[in-house]
């Protein structure tokens, strides 16, 4: 069978639109990095702010992506193989966080797990536990707008699996969770990848979810886009600096994540 050719013409003026595209995506980004303050670039990247807020997003983003992967795995399976009332409101709800903006996610969070909130008043009144701007909020709004990219990838990821494949190896007596560990991880191990990686990514840039459910204490709750956000409300240079951190991870990320994609693809296809 013969592949298309990537040098199809397109129609006219597509070429112009597409530089013309390209140079809005890619001017502010540019124009971010000719702004970096470079003489002051490591001195500003090793304060006690900016390492501090550092710390503190690896550790929430981890611990979010984390408990996006045990929780997801399940739900993404669910979804790609059982077929029962309501799952495209359950699939609708479980992306939903993915175009909602992240302010109205803190908000929902907040009337959720809040001092106030529908499950927040019965773990305070009952367990003295109060989730609201503390750590564990920003581990949970993180979660909560990062978890749905790794279930969409996910489900995607499961519906392309060949099932023959499992059910070979359940035949020869291999039980459900090694069937599962064995057989279905490794053949979609690059959406996996992918999947924990982009999710990672989400939750280290979270701003609006957890500014409103963790607020923006310094050394407690304040996460690296938080820093972002006082420093250049403040007029300090430190903004640039860590918003050309954040955007040369983010970069990096993507590049390193094509390949993965397009093994996934791959795969899916066969």
């Amino acid at each position: 069978m013969m592949r298309p050719s990537r040098t199809l013409n397109g129609p006219r003026g597509f070429f112009a639109i597409a530089i013309l595209c390209a140079t809005l995506i890619a001017l502010p980004l540019v124009a971010l990095a000719i702004r970096v303050p470079w003489s002051t670039f490591f001195s500003s990247l090793s304060s006690e702010t900016a390492t501090t807020a550092l710390s503190l997003s690896l550790r929430t983003s981890l611990i979010s992506t984390s408990l996006a992967i045990i929780t997801g795995l399940p739900l993404a399976w669910l979804l790609a193989h059982r077929n029962f009332r309501g799952i495209a409101l359950v699939r609708a709800l479980c992306v939903l966080p993915m175009v909602l903006p992240p302010v109205v996610g803190g908000v929902a969070l907040l009337y959720a797990f809040g001092a106030k909130g529908v499950i927040g008043s019965a773990l305070n009144d009952w367990f003295d536990i109060r989730l609201a701007f503390t750590q564990t909020a920003a581990v949970l709004a993180q979660y909560f707008v990062a978890v749905p990219f790794f279930i969409v990838v996910m489900e995607s990821a499961f519906q392309q699996f060949d099932q023959r494949l499992a059910q070979a190896a359940r035949t020869l007596g291999a039980g459900p969770w090694r069937t599962f560990v064995t057989v279905t991880l490794p053949v979609v191990r690059p959406a996996l990848i992918a999947g924990v990686v982009l999710t990672w990514a989400r939750a280290l840039g979270e701003f609006g979810a957890t500014i409103t459910f963790a607020g923006n204490t310094a050394g407690r709750t304040q996460t690296l886009p938080l820093a972002i956000y006082m420093a250049f409300e403040n007029g300090d240079d430190q903004a640039l600096v860590l918003s050309f951190i954040m955007m040369t991870v983010s970069f990096v990320v993507l590049v390193l994540l094509r390949q993965h994609w397009i093994s996934a693809l791959k795969r899916g296809g066969q």
